[in-house]
C-alpha cells in the first residue's frame, strides 16, 4: 500500500493540501487573538493595578463618575470589578448605593466599545508588524530554499518545513509577551517559506500536463483557502470560549499528524535532485511576464493583508464588536475564496487566464472600496465576499500561468519560479501590515481602504499582456 501510495499523484496533492490548510490556519488564527490579547493584557493590566491604588484610600467618596469610568476599564473583566465595587459600596453605604445604580447601568451599553483611543492606534502599528514579520522572513528565507530545492529535491525541504511549523506553533501556545509572539511569527515564516516552495515545485513537477496541472493548483490552493477559511473564526470562538492556548494546541497535534503523512508518502529521507538545472532566480525576475504575474500576486492579496491587522481594531472602535465577532467578519472572504479557487482553478483554462485574473483585481479593488461603508458585521459580508472570491480567481489563474511561462520561456524546474510566486505573496503580506498600521493613524482606515482599492482597479489592465507570452526562439 506504501509503494502504491508514494507512486500516486493523488497522495503527493494531498500532503501538499494538507501542509498549505495548516499553514494558513496558523497565519489567520492569530488575527483575531493578538489585538484583543495585547489589549488585555497591556492596557487593562495596565489599569487594573492603578485602579486599586485610587479607590482604597477613600472608599466614601466613591460617586457615580468614577465608578463608572472603572466599569469601562474593567469591561473584560466586570465580575470580579463590579463585584468587589459593589459590595464596596453595600458595606459601606446601603442607602447611598441605590441612586448610583442607574449612573453605572447607563454607561454599560457603550461600555463594549473598548477604552483608550491612543493606545488603540499605537497598537495598529504594532500589531501591523507582527503579522508582517511573518512575510518578511519568508521574504529573505525564499530564494534559499528555491536553490535547495533544486540540490536535493522537494522531499526533505518540506519535511523541516513541518518541524519548524510545529515549533513555532506551540511557541504561540505558550507566548504570553508581544516579543515571544513576534518571535513565534517570524519563525512561522521560515516554516512557512519551506512548505510552500517545496510544495508547489513538487506538484508542478509531478503534474506535468498544463490543465492537469491548473487543477491540481487549484485544488491545493483550496487548501490555501480553508486554511485561511477556518482560521480566523475558529481562533475568535476558542479564544472566546476556552483560552488563548487553545486554538494552538489543536494546530499543534494536526501538524503531528501531517508529519506522520509525509514521513509515509514523501520518504523526506531521499535526496533527488533536478536532471537539469534550473533558470537562476535573477534571470528569471528580469522577465517582464513573470514580473506582470507576481505582481498580480502581491497586489491583489496586500488588500487581505491591510485588513487583517486594522480590521477588527476598526470594528473595536466603530461598531464595539465582541471578540468572537473580530473572526467571523473574515468569514465571507475565506468561503467566497474557496469557492473562488476551486471554480476558477477550471474555469480559467477555458476563458483564459489573463482575462480571470485582469477581472479578479478589478472587483478586489471595487470590494476594498465598499468596505469602509460597513456599518455592522452584516454590512462586511458583500465586501468581504466579493473581496475572497476576486482573490481567489488571481490565484488560481496566476499559479500555473508561472510554471506555463516556465516552460515557455525557461528550463522547466519549478522551485526558483514558485519562490518568485512565494515572494510576491510575502511583499503583500510584508508591505500591506507593516504600513497599514502607520496610513490608519495619519489619513484614517477608510482612505487606507480607497488607497489600495485604486492600486488595484490600476494594475488590473497589465494582466492583458499576458494573454499570449511569447515563447524563446528554442522552446518554439
Amino acid at each position: 500500500w506504501l509503494a502504491a501510495g508514494r507512486a500516486s499523484r493523488q497522495l503527493v496533492l494531498v500532503v501538499v493540501f494538507v501542509a498549505l490548510l495548516l499553514d494558513n490556519m496558523l497565519l489567520t488564527v492569530v488575527v483575531p487573538i493578538v489585538p484583543t490579547f495585547l489589549y488585555a493584557t497591556e492596557y487593562e493590566g495596565a489599569n487594573s493595578s492603578v485602579a486599586p491604588a485610587q479607590t482604597e484610600p477613600a472608599p466614601p467618596a466613591v460617586k457615580a463618575p468614577p465608578f463608572s469610568s472603572m466599569f469601562s476599564y474593567f469591561d473584560n473583566t466586570t465580575v470580579t470589578v463590579l463585584g468587589s465595587t459593589t459590595a464596596a459600596e453595600l458595606a459601606n453605604r446601603t442607602a447611598s448605593s441605590r441612586p448610583p445604580e442607574p449612573a453605572a447601568s447607563s454607561p454599560a451599553l457603550p461600555s463594549s466599545c473598548p477604552e483608550g483611543e491612543e493606545f488603540l492606534a499605537k497598537e495598529n502599528i504594532r500589531v501591523g508588524l507582527l503579522f508582517a514579520s511573518k512575510a518578511l522572513v519568508q521574504l529573505v528565507v525564499n530564494p534559499s530554499v528555491g536553490l535547495l530545492t533544486n540540490r536535493i529535491g522537494y522531499h526533505i525541504p518540506m519535511f523541516i518545513g513541518f518541524i519548524i511549523m510545529f515549533v513555532s506553533t506551540v511557541m504561540f501556545a505558550f507566548s504570553g509577551t508581544y516579543a515571544l509572539l513576534f518571535t513565534a511569527r517570524a519563525l512561522q515564516g521560515v516554516g512557512s517559506s519551506f512548505s510552500s516552495v517545496a510544495g508547489l515545485g513538487m506538484l508542478a513537477s509531478v503534474y506535468t500536463d498544463d490543465f492537469e496541472r491548473g487543477n491540481a493548483m487549484g485544488i491545493a490552493l483550496g487548501g490555501l483557502a480553508l486554511g485561511v477559511l477556518i482560521g480566523a473564526p475558529f481562533g475568535s470562538v476558542m479564544y472566546e470560549f476556552v483560552g488563548k492556548s487553545s486554538p494552538f494546541l489543536v494546530l499543534a497535534f494536526l501538524a503531528l499528524l501531517d508529519g506522520a503523512l509525509q514521513l509515509c508518502i514523501l520518504q523526506p529521507s531521499k535526496i533527488s535532485p533536478e536532471s537539469t538545472r534550473g533558470t537562476p532566480v535573477a534571470t528569471l525576475l528580469r522577465d517582464p511576464y513573470i514580473l506582470i504575474a507576481a505582481g498580480a500576486l502581491c497586489f491583489s492579496n496586500m488588500g487581505v493583508a491591510m485588513l487583517e491587522p486594522t480590521l477588527p481594531i476598526w470594528m473595536m472602535q466603530t461598531m464595539c464588536s465582541p471578540k468572537w465577532q473580530l473572526g467571523m467578519a473574515f468569514l465571507p472572504a475565506s468561503i467566497s475564496y474557496l469557492i473562488g479557487t476551486n471554480l476558477f482553478g477550471i474555469l480559467a483554462n477555458k476563458m483564459g487566464r489573463w482575462l480571470c485574473s485582469l477581472i479578479g483585481m478589478a472587483v478586489v479593488g471595487i470590494s476594498l472600496l465598499c468596505v469602509p461603508l460597513a456599518k455592522d458585521l452584516y454590512g462586511l459580508i458583500g465586501p468581504n465576499g466579493g473581496l475572497g472570491f476576486a482573490i481567489g480567481m488571481v490565484d488560481s489563474s496566476m499559479m500555473p500561468i508561472m510554471g506555463y511561462l516556465v516552460d515557455l520561456r525557461h528550463t522547466s524546474v519549478y522551485g526558483n519560479v514558485y519562490a518568485i510566486a512565494d515572494i510576491a505573496f510575502c511583499m503583500g503580506f510584508a508591505i500591506g501590515p507593516s504600513t497599514a498600521g502607520a496610513i490608519v493613524r495619519a489619513v484614517g482606515f477608510p482612505w487606507l481602504m480607497v488607497t489600495i482599492g485604486v492600486i488595484n482597479i490600476a494594475y488590473a489592465p497589465l494582466c492583458w499582456y499576458l494573454r499570449s507570452p511569447p515563447a524563446k526562439e528554442e522552446k518554439i
